[in-house]
């Protein structure tokens, strides 16, 4: 079992030279590990402990009443266990996405822009605990990002300049106990956005597949090309052994665009345990209308413009839901032919 690396964040990042020595480690830990832990203190730790009691209290219900918390506006809301499907398999987990809270006289959602609306929140509590953790989420992606930008010896603001306003949203994430029909808790993939910063219960389950010499990584944002199911029986694999008070940390796709796969995105999978397991994946984003770019190939004219790359992933991930059908419906993606 791999013992992951845990760093502490500064108070604030000045672009100084530790500032700079530690943006170093934390991508040397990533091309060696696929992942690293950032420790979390007392404060940190119960907006995670007060979100996930939320959570738990909130799955607890019977189905059909968590099933009306479902939005046609955006992907926001419950998810319902096998409503989600990796490499053409059923994903066991029960999810309740919350996506950028926005509230209908906002212009872009009179306008009837894509996956813009606000959050069906179930009860205050948990809107409660959820925007105060997702507040100090948006903090530690701010850091870690310019962290990273040094690190590649960039401009600090390199990648926050896309983040401003960003898309940031969260899957909070309920598995039930494996049986004797099914280990599988969600099929092996790699996320779509920047940066990932997860937290789970002492349960465990989670399981990534750190850089491999010589391998060829899909590149998930690509028509065509897709992690959906990639090397799921094929070791290595590390158990990412659950740790009280951390987050852990890992690529997405957008990093792995930008820095022409000198950082991969971090494939990960899920396998049941013998009870059920809690746990909340946060996604630090550019903004909806924001373009990211080759940052190591300045001469590179690709761009991924974020708002298409999130709708079409999400409409690919729920062909079935109420949200993907309005926005075919009401020709919705319209506005993303201006991005």
């Amino acid at each position: 079992m791999t013992e992951l690396t845990t760093f502490t964040l500064p108070e604030a990042v000045t672009g100084s030279h530790a500032d700079h020595q530690l943006g170093r480690k934390l991508i040397e830990a990533w091309r060696t590990d696929g992942i690293f832990q950032v420790g979390t203190h007392d404060e940190q730790d119960q907006k995670v402990q007060r979100a996930m009691a939320a959570s738990k209290a909130f799955f607890k219900q019977p189905r059909q009443d968590k099933s009306r918390w479902v939005s046609e506006l955006t992907y926001a809301g419950y998810v319902a266990s096998g409503e989600e499907v990796t490499a053409g398999e059923q994903d066991q987990s029960e999810i309740f996405t919350l996506c950028k809270d926005l509230p209908l006289d906002d212009q872009r959602v009179k306008d009837g822009w894509p996956c813009h609306g606000p959050v069906p929140w179930p009860n205050d509590e948990y809107r409660d605990s959820m925007k105060a953790l997702l507040a100090e989420l948006d903090v530690t992606g701010e850091k870690l990002l310019k962290l990273v930008a040094l690190g590649l010896e960039l401009e600090i603001n390199a990648l926050t300049a896309l983040s401003r306003d960003g898309w940031h949203h969260m899957r909070v994430l309920r598995f039930p106990a494996s049986s004797a029909h099914t280990h599988r808790g969600i099929g092996a993939h790699t996320d779509y956005g920047m940066l990932v910063i997860a937290t789970q219960d002492e349960v465990g389950g989670l399981y990534i597949r750190p850089p491999v010499e010589g391998e060829q990584r899909k590149r998930n944002w690509l028509p065509g090309e897709s992690t959906a199911g990639l090397f799921e029986n094929d070791e290595p694999w590390t158990f990412v052994k659950p740790v009280p008070r951390v987050f852990t940390v890992f690529p997405g796709d957008i990093l792995q665009f930008m820095t022409h796969g000198y950082l991969l995105s971090t494939p990960h999978k899920v396998t049941l345990n013998t009870r059920e397991r809690f746990a909340m994946a946060y996604f630090h984003e550019p903004a909806f209308n924001a373009s990211a770019r080759p940052l190591l190939d300045p001469l590179n004219g690709e761009r991924i413009h974020y708002g298409t790359h999130f709708t079409n992933m999400f409409m690919r991930c729920y062909p079935e839901r109420v949200t993907t059908e309005r926005i075919k419906l009401q020709d919705r993606l319209r506005h993303l032919e201006k991005g």
